[in-house]
């Protein structure tokens, strides 16, 4: 197998041509090649009028053997003993819930909130001006909070699972070229489907998945897992087990309350907070590719960083080309945003989180969940400070610049729904976060022109980019009661659908080599 780089095609140009243009690298002739397979695709914007999609590819002549491929292998296990459980139905615990039932060990996955339909029609009523559920919203329900947002795959790390990740998606209803996209995404309406399908792969091979249950407690003797205390429909339940796979994602502070009080040791982590900022699509386009896009190339998308000379430092986080804000509220009498897009991100404005990095020092309040009740105290106050009816305060980066509330729009018209309440976002956010926002932007304008044009629209609060918390675990990802496994980003170990999704699949594994070991 022999691999080529750089090799460039026209926007819209047919990616057979790959054939040719490896060949004519290879100085053989294109019959010659067995086999191609792309390894990575990415934009290059950086010439105006010369903008190329540049290819990394693997090739296979009809003269060499072929090679097998590099697999992840998983072991094949009899049922036997206590039924593991996954507590959360996010990307962390889908993996999870499938390496084990693809293992045999028949999973038993709680999700406290509903199956995919019910959730997405509760959240587009709650979008529509409808009542808020605590059980099911843009946070809590089956696909987790990855379920409602650009459904973006790309990750730090060089885990040899992220290619079975990849993969697993595609086998489940996702397009083939998130396997070697530079910037893989599936968006919210792909996202969704694919969640579904895994989910009933996992029925298939013996797994149960029960919605509408929340774990509320556990029992712990001796340092060991006994049990779990549920809540199904408002009845108690309690559930015998010895192995527990907690990925109940970054937003369920209850849990997160209950778990100290269980004597789990709990630490304070970093994170960042903000709000989102909204642009024209067209003008991000403007801006990265020196003309309109056209039909030929994908919605303009972008990443930004500065740091500021008191050493904090503000990004750009979850860039959503041609998506909306979303409200995503968990609790009642919070105000939240983050971003979501379809796959064909089609829609008329660009968002992206404006992220200020905070630290356990910076937190008003103590404790391991100091950053948790921050989150809390500043949603509460965006409910408040908007009127109490889950709109979401906003103002134009103009008046934010100058220091005044906005009353309205310019020719950005926020997407987030119910709504926005115009006013002065200093209100909302502390101010070692608007001064360092204030900071940057102009910082970043130079680096994206127009990124802090007047007319772009700033709605807050943003304070979900990450966990707030982490809880220990050893190296074969058990925390400090055996045979309990703390995981996913919730947990503070991962960031993103895709590293969720690989330290899933590092505690079901854990798990069964317990099994295997019969411990």
């Amino acid at each position: 197998m022999r691999k080529i780089t750089d090799l460039s095609l026209r926007p819209g140009e047919d990616e057979a041509r790959l054939y040719a243009l490896a060949a004519e690298r290879l100085n053989v002739p294109a019959r010659e090649i067995e086999e191609l397979t792309i390894l990575r695709r990415g934009l290059d914007a950086r010439r105006r009028g010369a903008i190329r999609w540049v290819y990394s590819v693997l090739v296979r002549l009809r003269s060499e053997p072929e090679e097998p491929a590099e697999t992840y292998e998983i072991p094949r296990l009899t049922a036997e003993g206590t039924r593991p459980v996954v507590a959360g139905f996010g990307p962390a615990g889908i993996f999870a819930a499938l390496v084990l039932a693809r293992a045999g060990l028949e999973p038993l996955v709680l999700e406290r909130g509903p199956e995919m339909a019910e959730r997405q029609r509760a959240v587009e009523a709650f979008r529509a001006g409808g009542d808020f559920d605590p059980e099911a919203n843009v946070q809590f329900g089956e696909g987790g909070a990855g379920a409602f947002s650009d459904g973006k795959l790309g990750t730090g790390t060089h885990d040899r699972r992220i290619a079975w990740v990849l993969r697993t998606l595609v086998e489940h209803g996702a397009k083939p070229s998130i396997t070697y996209d530079a910037k893989p995404h599936l968006g919210t309406d792909v996202l969704s489907r694919v969640v579904v399908n895994i989910r009933r792969e996992i029925e298939a091979l013996g797994g149960e998945l029960r919605f509408r249950t929340r774990l509320d407690g556990l029992d712990i003797r001796g340092g060991e897992l006994r049990g779990l205390r549920l809540s199904c429909g408002g009845e108690d339940e309690y559930l015998s087990t010895d192995r527990l796979i907690l990925a109940t994602g970054h937003s369920a502070r209850d849990t997160f309350k209950m778990l100290l009080e269980a004597g789990l040791p709990l630490e304070p982590k970093a994170f960042s907070m903000g709000a989102r900022i909204e642009h024209l699509q067209a003008e991000i386009d403007l801006a990265q590719y020196g003309a309109p896009r056209g039909k030929r190339l994908p919605a303009a998308d972008y990443g930004l960083n500065v740091h500021l000379p008191d050493g904090r430092g503000v990004y750009t986080f979850c860039m959503c080309p041609g998506g909306v804000v979303i409200n995503a509220a968990s609790e009642p009498g919070g105000v939240v945003t983050n971003g979501m897009s379809w796959s064909g991100r089609a829609g008329r404005n660009a968002n992206s989180a404006l992220l200020v990095s905070v630290s356990p020092a910076d937190f008003p309040c103590q404790g391991p969940l100091g950053g948790l009740e921050w989150q809390r105290q500043l949603e509460r106050r965006a409910f408040e400070y908007a009127g109490g009816g889950y709109l979401a305060p906003a103002q134009l980066v103009s008046d934010f610049l100058a220091g005044r509330a906005s009353d309205g729009p310019g020719r950005v018209e926020p997407s987030i729904k119910p709504g926005v309440y115009w006013g002065d976002l200093r209100r909302v956010l502390p101010g070692l976060v608007t001064e360092s926002m204030a900071e940057a932007l102009p910082l970043l304008g130079r680096k994206l022109r127009g990124f802090d044009s007047g007319d772009a629209v700033l709605t807050g609060p943003e304070t979900r980019s990450s966990s707030p918390v982490r809880i220990p675990r050893d190296k074969s990802c058990c925390s400090s009661v055996r045979g309990l496994y703390p995981c996913g980003e919730g947990a503070g170990w991962a960031g993103g659908i895709t590293s969720a999704a690989v330290d899933g699949m590092r505690c079901a594994e854990a798990v069964i080599s317990a099994a295997e070991a019969g411990k």
